[in-house]
């Protein structure tokens, strides 16, 4: 596991970097190890995706017919690229039909976000691979790869808990679909993703605020009712409290959130999948962790105002 806390005051930076052991040679975890990071991959393509709002290249209320015309199911003319990148668009395959209307319901989905990839080369005339590693190239993100650019170099292999404790090596880490579950980071790289983002230098600050809006409300299976905005998670009203989003992809849990009232960035990497399915417990150090993080931003800021 790899955590990494920063906080910067004033012009001082504050740097955390606790790192554990891998697995089958007791070597230690190095901050520049790469991990599958699940879904933290979806905010980075809801903001691939709002770069091209912002040229002009999207509009958030268009049908998606316009861009996937291979899809012959009525509720093309109907969802947009707003109701995917919320997860309200209803759709469970691409052969039936959408599971409730659009726009009324909230329904997590992978599928939602390979369309948003699909989109994406469509406007671009690039595929997603390389749309992204150029976005990555050119922030200065040089730990950050989609997997199908081999030049990631210290990826840690990823276990599943099985029985007894004990850990097996799983195959399965990149099954996910790569916009929703399977880009590729450190610890370092995803503390920069932040600064980035949260300071407006990916996005413009309205299209951050886009970004940071609770469009649905989430059932989520460790925090219970969140909002959900595009790619980020956080609960009613505490946007500028703790914002950011978990990952999960086969022998990889992961954590990355922002705390704007103190400025610092948590981001949790972990190799292990403890104890699967229950999901409460696999991420049981994460919010752990950002439970004390949470709680010490909000005493701060009572004390502030008392």
């Amino acid at each position: 596991m790899a955590l990494f806390l920063y906080q910067k005051i004033q012009t001082q930076y504050i740097v955390k970097l606790l790192v554990f052991l891998i697995i089958e040679n007791k070597t230690l975890i190095k901050p520049n190890d790469q991990f599958v990071i699940g879904s933290i991959s979806k905010q980075i393509t809801a903001v691939l995706l709002l770069r091209e709002y912002e040229k002009g290249n999207i509009q958030l209320n268009e049908r998606i017919n316009k861009y996937l015309v291979q899809i012959q199911q009525p509720w093309a003319n109907e969802v947009t690229i707003h109701h995917l990148l919320t997860h309200t668009h209803g759709i469970v395959h691409l052969d039936k039909p959408l599971e409730f209307e659009q726009g009324l319901q909230f329904h997590y989905s992978q599928l939602g976000y390979e369309l948003l990839a699909q989109i994406l080369e469509q406007v671009t005339n690039k595929t997603f691979n390389e749309l992204s590693t150029e976005f990555f190239s050119q922030y200065g993100l040089n730990e950050t790869f989609h997997p199908e650019n081999k030049n990631y170099k210290n990826l840690v292999k990823g276990y599943m808990e099985i029985e007894n404790k004990k850990f097996k090596f799983t195959t399965h880490s990149l099954d996910n679909n790569v916009a929703a579950g399977s880009f590729i980071s450190n610890v370092k790289d995803l503390n920069k993703w932040n600064q980035l983002l949260y300071t407006g230098q990916l996005v413009k600050k309205e299209t951050l605020e886009l970004m940071k809006t609770g469009y649905a409300t989430r059932i989520h299976p460790i925090f219970e009712a969140v909002e959900y905005g595009y790619g980020l998670l956080f609960k009613k009203g505490e946007e500028n409290i703790q914002i950011g989003a978990l990952g999960y992809a086969p022998g990889f849990v992961s954590a990355c959130y922002f705390y704007p009232q103190r400025n610092m960035n948590v981001i949790v990497l972990e190799n292990t999948a403890r104890v699967f399915p229950d999901f409460r417990k696999i991420f049981n150090v994460h919010t752990e962790i950002m439970k004390l993080i949470k709680n010490k931003c909000t005493t701060k800021v009572k004390s502030q105002g008392s």
